[in-house]
């Protein structure tokens, strides 16, 4: 007879569920809330807690564990525009993760889940956890931005704090620049189709005395954006918080506008970059 410790199985799932949720958000590229994740994870890992609860081996049921996956996702990722992306691409990482932890025990001789597929193992947690990270890393790295909108020319609205313009922007499939908090895309405009709109510090061809002026004025709008380009390795880019932008009529909220100190097209056909939004 196997002895399962809640704290450990709990432990165990509300690992691997968060990067699993957190993987399926980047593939999406979905905006990611961490602290909904989390829930999202915990909600996962209560459940495969209470399946060893005496009178509710009936939770180990398909109907419910695809319940609870859909229940996951909606905790993560409700409201998101992408939410069934994300609830399909969560559904097939956890069948990538279930295929590497069985090819392990096929190959190790060793037991890293219990009854119903609940990832748990009283060997070597940290050999689960290891696989864990591994897989994560390996869906991001070769799923990133799976499904992500075609090129082509769209109306792009940017709202600042000096006012709204509107321009051309090319939906660029190669560029792949985001957010680091929130895993948003960012838009590079060419800083010339914002003029009259930037405040007094903003300078992009200096960001980083142009970040330090906007927190001496009080404000947290200034954002560092690094970027690699062709001849350049590492380079900055100074972006701004918008307070709304919309593409082709539809509002995507506060992203960030990175400022481009050059002109995004040689004749002049859009003055925008935007990835997968």
């Amino acid at each position: 007879m196997t002895v399962v410790y809640i704290d450990i199985l709990f432990l165990l799932n509300l690992t691997a569920n968060y990067l699993l949720l957190l993987a399926a958000g980047r593939m999406a590229g979905a905006a990611l809330a961490r602290p909904r994740i989390g829930l999202g994870a915990g909600a996962g890992a209560l459940y495969a807690a209470l399946v060893f609860l005496p009178g509710l081996e009936w939770l180990a049921g398909w109907p419910c564990k695809l319940g609870a996956g859909v229940l996951m996702a909606l905790i993560a990722y409700g409201g998101e525009r992408y939410l069934l992306r994300v609830t399909v691409l969560f559904f097939g990482a956890s069948a990538a993760l279930a295929g590497a932890v069985l090819g392990l025990e096929l190959l190790g001789n060793v037991s890293l889940t219990v009854k119903n597929g609940v990832f748990y193992t009283p060997v070597d947690v940290r050999l689960l956890l290891l696989l864990f990270v591994a897989c994560y890393f390996a869906l991001s790295l070769f799923f990133r931005r799976v499904g992500a909108p075609a090129g082509g020319l769209c109306r792009l609205e940017i709202a600042l704090d000096g006012g709204s313009a509107s321009l051309s922007a090319l939906r660029d499939t190669g560029h792949t620049l985001t957010d680091p908090a929130d895993n948003r895309p960012v838009v590079v405009a060419y800083v010339q189709s914002l003029a009259g709109l930037l405040p007094p510090w903003a300078d992009c061809g200096d960001p980083i005395r142009s970040v330090e002026r906007c927190h001496a004025a009080g404000s947290r709008q200034a954002r560092l954006v690094p970027y690699r380009a062709v001849g350049v390795d590492c380079g900055m880019l100074l972006a701004l918080r918008a307070r709304q932008v919309t593409v082709d009529g539809r509002p995507q909220g506060r992203m960030l506008v990175a400022l481009s100190p050059t002109p995004l097209d040689g004749e002049g056909r859009y003055q925008a970059l935007i990835g997968g939004i």
